[in-house]
């Protein structure tokens, strides 16, 4: 099972860093490209082959800080 990266930014932006878009933290890859990965109906094991340079504890801990915001926003 994957550990959950809690309280630690997963992703960041930066300007110089694909133009500010967010990205995962230490790489390029935009963190919307695995809500489109998903939505198109990729498994997170897809995303993650195609994008080596993010971790799956990034990856989990992504989707899980987005539900958390979600669920709170909604709240």
């Amino acid at each position: 099972m994957s550990k959950v990266i809690v309280d630690q930014r997963v992703i960041h932006r930066d300007p110089e860093i694909m133009g500010g878009e967010p990205v995962f933290v230490g790489t390029r890859v935009p963190a919307q490209a695995l809500i489109d990965y998903t939505v198109a109906g990729h498994t997170l094991d897809e995303f993650l082959a195609h994008f080596p340079t993010v971790e799956r504890e990034q990856a989990v801990a992504f989707l899980h800080q987005a539900t958390q915001a979600l669920v709170e926003k909604a709240a």
